[in-house]
């Protein structure tokens, strides 16, 4: 049985990695978004692409993750890849292990997380021109 990609959990679980409440989420989408239609939101299995492409923008995340990522799939590629003796062998043999990577897993890491900080400060500028404002 096939499992399908929960679009609304992906939401929730990029925006929590991010720091961002659902309060925040819901200011930056404007309008008539409120905490709780945020949180129906992160409910549905599939999102409406005009509305993820949105929040894909807000959170400076592709689009591609709300669609593709399966956490099931991530946390078994990680538990059969990650082990002692895999590391270990990535030292000793470094010339002959291929993991198939297009990209350095550790840049992308640190590329999260910068991106992450940057959207606290922006976060926090928000939050203190609000209160400004009041």
């Amino acid at each position: 049985m096939e499992q399908k990609i929960h679009q609304g959990r992906n939401v929730k679980r990029f925006r929590e990695m991010l720091g961002i409440k659902q309060e925040a989420l819901a200011f930056d989408l404007g309008g008539e978004w409120n905490q709780k239609k945020v949180s129906l939101l992160e409910q549905k299995e599939v999102i409406d692409e005009p509305l993820l492409k949105e929040i894909s923008e807000l959170l400076k995340i592709p689009v591609e993750a709300f669609q593709n990522f399966d956490e099931e799939k991530a946390i078994n590629v990680i538990a059969n890849t990650f082990h002692d003796s895999a590391v270990a062998n990535t030292f000793r043999e470094q010339s002959q292990v291929n993991f198939h990577c297009s990209f350095n897993p550790l840049d992308k890491m640190v590329e999260l997380y910068e991106r992450m900080i940057q959207q606290q400060k922006e976060m926090m500028e928000k939050l203190e021109k609000l209160l400004q404002d009041k």
